[in-house]
């Protein structure tokens, strides 16, 4: 791997490791996992996926993208 990939930061920014310890998902109120590659907080229950723009979560469900299956 070269150095600018190991640097390059994720699609939606970097994410406050802290902030990502206390958010749940505004519909279900459970745990969201973090997709560095897709810029995304993952909620599994709801199967929606929140974005991340310049770094702050966008925890609106009308602004999360439905996930597949």
């Amino acid at each position: 791997m070269s150095d600018t990939q190991a640097t390059t930061p994720p699609p939606g920014g970097e994410v406050d490791p802290a902030l990502l310890e206390i958010l749940v998902c505004p519909v279900t109120k459970g745990p969201l996992r973090y997709d560095r590659g897709r810029g995304e907080l993952v909620s599994d229950q709801a199967r929606l996926a929140y974005p991340i723009r310049d770094g702050i979560p966008i925890m609106l469900p009308d602004e999360a993208r439905a996930l597949d299956g």
